[in-house]
């Protein structure tokens, strides 16, 4: 139990406690937005946005071609304030470019892409200008944690949604659908420039770095398009069941089931956040990176162990809060918290770490690799189990990926150390 103790009060020191509490409000914010603009426009129209804005937010993880996720490993790595300053000024003007040239080709795109639902062209022409500030929003919150300072990398959260919530129910009221758009757009840029000055960064102050070279822009483009292969591994399933069953009854039925388990993935989340800058500078010190392995280990055992009691007999019951009807799909329930589980204990911590120490194309490989037996077992399973059967195969999925990644880190950390010997 010490080993927990100190765990928990080294996640405390780290201001821990604030990035927990801001994404639990944040999340709060976010689903009373998504009310209100339920509330004020009519289905149809606020469909279309979503549709457009669903599209824009599988891309925002290549934003700047991902090189956002470059600043926090690359870093982490940085001995002195004055590189860890140049790192994100190259950072800021490289990535603004890539954003924009990214910008420019989903535009582009949308011309050769015929929508089914009219205006879909327009708000995903507009939408797409979301990636400039959320690229801009996102280094500023890695810098934040660069600079250990978590307390106001929390901050940034709770602020992004609070600003989110009034501007959805400013613009929704006045300009419906669209000014719904707009407040998607404008709350990261709002928020970045709140929060930019506080990094104190001199933005006339360069030095050249040679970590900057074609290492650098392949470790973010990849831990990029590795998120987004986990995004659509969640995805995936909600799409299959339509298309295999045809029945959007049990595409609904699975969303909601889904959506309790799938919200709990913020826990470690947020454990992660707090810590990765502070793991990733002692990478190389073979006895620390052990000690918060098991010490990560040994928590989210226990936290899984009493989710997984807790779902086994209150399943059904925190079914019946979202509706009688989902109560027989219980055991659907109960697999999907089992592998959540396999989250909590491998995938989170050990594909993180393997990002940490630069490797985080393998990520890539394999959530590559999930993607393609999750399609071909779904296709099997859900004809014969119904949704039961693509939460077996996100179960499986889940505790699979997670060792596959344990046993990668634990062969590459090994030769890492010995070169470094």
């Amino acid at each position: 139990m010490e080993l927990i103790k100190n765990y928990i009060l080294g996640f405390f020191s780290r201001s821990g406690n604030y990035v927990f509490s801001a994404t639990v409000f944040a999340r709060i914010f976010s689903f009373i937005a998504s009310w209100i603009a339920l509330k004020l426009i009519s289905n149809d129209e606020l469909g279309v946005v979503l549709f457009a804005y669903n599209i824009i937010v599988f891309l925002i993880p290549i934003s700047g071609f991902g090189i956002h996720q470059s600043l926090i490993r690359y870093g982490a790595l940085q001995k002195s304030k004055e590189e860890k300053n140049s790192l994100f000024l190259y950072v800021f003007n490289k990535g603004l470019i890539a954003s924009v040239i990214l910008i420019l080709l989903i535009i582009i795109s949308s011309f050769f892409i015929s929508f089914k639902f009219e205006n879909t062209q327009l708000y995903v022409i507009i939408l797409s200008f979301l990636i400039l500030p959320s690229f801009l929003f996102e280094i500023v919150r890695a810098q934040f944690r660069l600079q250990h300072n978590n307390k106001s990398f929390a901050y940034t959260e709770l602020v992004h949604s609070i600003i989110l919530l009034l501007s959805v129910f400013i613009l929704s009221f006045f300009f419906k659908e669209m000014g719904y758009a707009i407040a998607l757009l404008i709350t990261p840029l709002i928020t970045s420039i709140l929060f930019i000055k506080k990094l104190n960064i001199n933005f006339k102050s360069k030095i050249k770095l040679s970590i900057t070279d074609f290492s650098f822009w392949k470790y973010g483009f990849f831990a990029s398009l590795s998120n987004v292969l986990t995004q659509l591994l969640f995805v995936i399933d909600i799409l299959l069941i339509g298309h295999l069953l045809e029945n959007t009854e049990m595409v609904t039925n699975y969303r909601y089931i889904s959506l309790i388990p799938f919200s709990l993935l913020f826990l470690p989340n947020v454990f992660i956040a707090t810590d990765f800058v502070s793991f990733t500078e002692k990478i190389y010190n073979k006895d620390h990176i052990i000690k918060y392995i098991k010490s990560y280990m040994l928590f989210f055992f226990i936290i899984s162990g009493l989710l997984l009691v807790f779902s086994f007999f209150f399943a059904e019951f925190t079914l019946s809060l979202l509706d009688a009807n989902f109560v027989q799909f219980a055991d659907t329930f109960i697999i999907l918290i089992i592998g959540i589980s396999g989250i909590y204990i491998f995938r989170g911590l050990f594909g993180n770490l393997l990002s940490s120490i630069g490797k985080a194309h393998v990520n890539y490989y394999i959530a590559s690799l999930a993607l393609v037996i999750n399609i071909i077992s779904n296709y099997y399973l859900i004809p014969k189990y119904g949704i039961k059967g693509a939460a077996i195969t996100s179960a499986i999925l889940m505790w699979f990926t997670g060792i596959l990644s344990a046993i990668l880190f634990g062969i590459l950390y090994k030769n890492i150390l010995l070169k470094e010997k």
